[in-house]
């Protein structure tokens, strides 16, 4: 795999990749027999001896996944042993995933990977500010723009441009106010501005940098992935700001509207048909906030698409709890199985999906 298509599937991966955390409160563990405890068991099975995400089909070690792996397993509970893995791992690889050393520019800094890796960090039990030796929380707060019009707005600094975007907004707000660092307000006042009128929030940031306006645009692009996601990470901190509040709770009414009658959603763009990645997010967003019933309703639509049953003899043998990005994804695998070009996709859909099915059970969410 050529430096230039690794640096790209990088940059991707730090861009597209929706990581996940587990929320305070959220302390029940999964049953192992259960549809989340089967998804966290194979999710496991896929670390390598090192406690890596190795990507055979490029023949890299991919961090970002493995971070999302790894609070995956922290969310569902039950695998300390798996997430301890995986937090050592990383803490030996920091800079190959924050900067651009694996590249041959090691002075380039990735907000997106430092935000994920910071709140991954306080998540686990990792040291914020001694991760590997290293102060995630200085790192990433040299990353937030303290001047106007872009005052908390995180950057990349990178020969590669700058990929920073809302997602990367999300984890950097969980993590500087984690943190009670200083920059954890202005950087929640500049994702505040990247949510719609409709409630919903888009993905990325405006591109001029000087214009007065970062906030929407009647072209900005409805993202259920990107709104989900900021109703689960920042949830436990609605108390602290009331314009947080009132984001929080619009974004839980527009996933409610655009919930399929199946249950299902779709994503953003180019994702916007039913999906698993979608839907799981937001069968734990619609948890996570208290509406029991559509989270239920979403998590039943993922299930349909885990590997289950006697797989014994089968394409999907040793494939079990596994689950398929969408219908077309889990017909070629009853066919084929999950091959070398096939599983990052499925790695990337169990990681998004699985803590979603613990909503399976009535017992993971309380209304509010």
């Amino acid at each position: 795999m050529s430096l230039v298509h690794r640096a790209s599937v990088a940059l991707l991966s730090a861009a597209l990749a929706v990581s996940l955390v587990s929320v305070g409160g959220q302390a029940q563990a999964a049953a192992p027999s259960s549809p989340a405890g089967h998804g966290a068991t194979w999710l496991a099975g896929q670390l390598t001896a090192g406690g890596l995400i190795h990507n055979k089909q490029y023949d890299f070690d991919d961090y970002g996944l493995t971070a999302d792996t790894g609070l995956a397993l922290d969310t569902i509970r039950g695998r300390r042993a798996a997430v301890r893995h995986v937090r050592k791992a990383l803490a030996q690889h920091v800079d190959s995933y924050t900067t651009g050393v694996d590249f041959g520019s090691p002075g380039d800094r990735y907000a997106g990977p430092i935000a994920k890796l910071l709140v991954l960090a306080q998540s686990t039990g990792g040291g914020a500010r001694d991760f590997g030796g290293v102060n995630l929380v200085r790192q990433l707060a040299a990353r937030v723009s303290t001047t106007a019009p872009i005052n908390g707005r995180i950057e990349d600094r990178s020969g590669f441009g700058d990929n920073a975007n809302t997602i990367g907004q999300i984890f950097a707000v969980r993590g500087l106010l984690e943190a009670h660092s200083p920059l954890g307000k202005p950087a929640l006042r500049f994702l505040l501005m990247q949510q719609c009128g409709g409630g919903y929030l888009r993905l990325d940031f405006r591109a001029d940098k000087t214009a007065p306006n970062q906030g929407c645009t009647p072209s900005s692009t409805a993202d259920a992935d990107v709104t989900a996601l900021a109703v689960i990470e920042l949830w436990q901190f609605r108390e602290q700001s009331g314009g947080l509040t009132q984001s929080l709770r619009a974004a839980k009414r527009w996933l409610l509207r655009h919930q399929g009658d199946n249950g299902s959603f779709g994503g953003g763009g180019p994702t916007s048909a039913a999906n698993t990645n979608s839907t799981g997010l937001a069968a734990w967003a619609l948890g996570v906030a208290g509406r029991c019933g559509a989270a239920a309703a979403a998590a039943r639509w993922v299930s349909r698409h885990q590997v289950v049953g006697v797989l014994s003899g089968t394409p999907l043998a040793g494939e079990r709890g596994a689950i398929a990005y969408n219908n077309a994804a889990m017909r070629a695998a009853e066919q084929d199985g999950i091959t070398r070009a096939t599983r990052d996709q499925w790695r990337r859909a169990t990681a998004q999906a699985a803590p979603g099915l613990r909503y399976l059970s009535t017992g993971f969410c309380r209304s509010h």
